[in-house]
């Protein structure tokens, strides 16, 4: 195989269907335009999941952070560069930088594990092509945003809204779409309030999975002014004791 950049770059486009309001690109959106880099970039390389899926392993996001200065709007091309900055046994970390017009306008940062299909247990990412994705670690690229940390809540938080998954929720792994957890985050604030704020910063960690089916129920914090903690449980007819699901954070400025 040949032995590509370490950085890759790809040209994307912000439909018009893929953005709100005021025709800037949905958050979501956004978050799956990296998700789609990260896996084009894995791929090429040849430790993504066209290879993978022919030995039962996986890529799971264990953890995602966006910055932005500001969103792509509709019809803009922007551009997403994309690498892998450590690796060790369980966990990858990979960089994210979104730019136009030659500029760049944002960056994101994130955590990735490998499991088995079957077992649904991690797997050691260096046994896979004997460490192929070592050769492809970028040290010297910056991604100069600080790295999320755990998001912490307390007991006092309201729940303050429940929902039911269904289908439109699932994705192939047959679990609940990592970016439909933060579209549902970001249904939590009224129309009204994204008139007059946007969003900053979204940090989200994902604990366990979820199905078709679980409820799932959004505790809210305001930590300080214009900046949020939310806290995902998930319960199902088989029992009603809450298991946590997601934590993120939310920082909002004034448009």
């Amino acid at each position: 195989m040949e032995k590509l950049s370490k950085i890759g770059s790809y040209e994307l486009l912000a439909e018009p269907f893929h953005c709100d309001f005021s025709h800037h690109l949905f958050m979501g959106n956004l978050g799956n335009h990296l998700l789609n880099a990260a896996d084009f970039h894995s791929n090429e390389r040849g430790y993504g999941m066209h290879y993978l899926n022919t030995i039962q392993r996986t890529w799971v996001l264990s953890r995602l952070t966006i910055e932005m200065n500001e969103m792509p709007i509709a019809y803009e091309r922007f551009r997403v560069d994309t690498w892998v900055d450590a690796v060790v046994r369980f966990f990858t970390s990979r960089n994210f930088r979104i730019s136009k017009d030659n500029r760049v306008i944002g960056y994101g940062k994130s955590v990735w594990a490998m499991i088995d299909t079957a077992t649904r247990q991690p797997v050691d990412i260096l046994n896979i092509r004997d460490g192929l994705i070592s050769q492809y670690v970028d040290v010297l690229t910056l991604c100069p945003i600080e790295k999320g940390s755990r998001v912490k809540i307390s007991g006092d938080a309201k729940c303050v809204r429940s929902i039911t998954t269904t289908y439109s929720d699932v994705d192939m792994n047959g679990h609940i779409n990592s970016v439909k957890y933060i579209e549902h985050v970001l249904d939590l604030w009224s129309l009204d309030w994204y008139k007059q704020y946007r969003i900053k910063r979204f940090d989200i960690a994902y604990v366990a999975e979820s199905h078709c089916g679980d409820i799932l129920n959004f505790y809210l914090e305001e930590e300080k002014e214009h900046t949020y903690a939310v806290r995902i449980t998930k319960s199902n007819e088989l029992t009603t004791k809450e298991i946590e699901v997601v934590r993120c954070k939310l920082v909002f400025v004034k448009n």
